[in-house]
């Protein structure tokens, strides 16, 4: 089990209500489920958002596949609108 720092940007910080919280995970499924339990709307968001491990992109990656270290960030990112 990882503990890390997951950060919210955006419409996933504004249903998280905070722009930062500790967590502690084995991988990033189990990370998003333990995150979103409770938070219906941050779910919604995070069934859309991108994430960020460390920097890099998670992809198509199957997110049970993302495997989580100690000291980890964890970024989500929203679709953001250009223009």
């Amino acid at each position: 089990m990882a503990r890390g720092t997951i950060r919210y940007w955006a419409a996933a910080k504004e249903a998280a209500g905070v722009p930062e919280e500790p967590f502690e995970a084995a991988n990033l499924a189990e990370l998003v489920v333990n995150v979103t339990t409770g938070r219906d709307e941050l779910a919604k968001v995070a069934r859309r958002s991108s994430f960020l491990v460390d920097g890099h992109p998670v992809g198509t990656r199957a997110h049970e596949a993302i495997v989580l270290a100690d000291g980890v960030t964890v970024e989500v990112l929203p679709p953001f609108a250009g223009g």
